[in-house]
């Protein structure tokens, strides 16, 4: 019967995937590792650097670990570690993951001097006054009138938005954009809008009817005629 390989090497357009067993034991997987890479990888100056990304499968590899398989790749010229990937999730990760999908939902006014920050999404069912901030690492949902500074996305996701049933802001930052509000502020006839970063990296404010065009999964909703 054959053997099966501990180690799969892969070549992608983007340099090299190697594949390890999750079965076998670890010192098995770093031996076969550094064979492989030895006999088919030889020092050659001319040759481009290679990016290594290293996919351990259904194996929870410890950050110790993980650096032992980075040396043996690295003791190797012109291969370069990209990324360590892992099917598993550790206690941490699955917590910030469902942190993150959370909606924090708030009754009440942020005055001016509060902040209130938040994981994932926020639904706010009041107003932001003057001086107030608010920010969230997904979206920010605002059921009355956004008049302080609102942060979405603020762990760096872009695809976060701002809805506001009144957007009159003192700032919008969403990730890394920032839009200042402007000289002149009209805190009448508003009808709720949104904030999001368009194509160009520029926070625009739009109708709310344009979420589900450049937004979809932000709802499931169904139904209707």
């Amino acid at each position: 019967m054959k053997k099966k390989q501990n180690v799969m090497i892969k070549g992608t357009k983007d340099g090299l995937t190697l594949h390890l067993n999750d079965l076998c034991s670890f010192e098995e997987l770093k031996k076969e590792l550094d064979m492989k890479l030895s006999a088919h990888y030889h020092d050659n100056e001319s040759a481009p650097l290679i990016s290594v990304n290293i996919q351990t499968g259904n194996r929870y590899v410890t950050k110790e670990q993980q650096e032992e398989l980075k040396d043996i790749v690295r003791k190797k010229r012109k291969l370069v570690v990209g990324e360590v990937t892992s099917n598993v999730l550790t206690k941490e990760e699955v917590q910030k993951a469902k942190e993150e999908e959370e909606i924090t939902s708030i009754v009440g006014i942020v005055r001016s001097g509060q902040i209130v920050e938040v994981p994932g999404d926020l639904l706010l069912i009041g107003d932001v006054n003057p001086g107030g901030t608010i920010l969230a690492s997904g979206n920010i949902f605002v059921m009355g009138a956004l008049k302080g500074i609102a942060h979405a996305g603020y762990k760096g996701n872009q695809d976060s938005v701002i809805v506001a049933s009144k957007m009159i802001p003192a700032q919008l930052r969403i990730a890394d954009c920032l839009n200042r509000a402007p000289d002149y502020l009209d805190e009448e006839g508003h009808e709720m809008e949104c904030a999001y970063i368009d194509q160009s990296d520029q926070i625009i404010i739009d109708r709310l009817q344009v979420l589900k065009h450049i937004r979809p999964e932000i709802t499931s909703f169904k139904g209707g005629r």
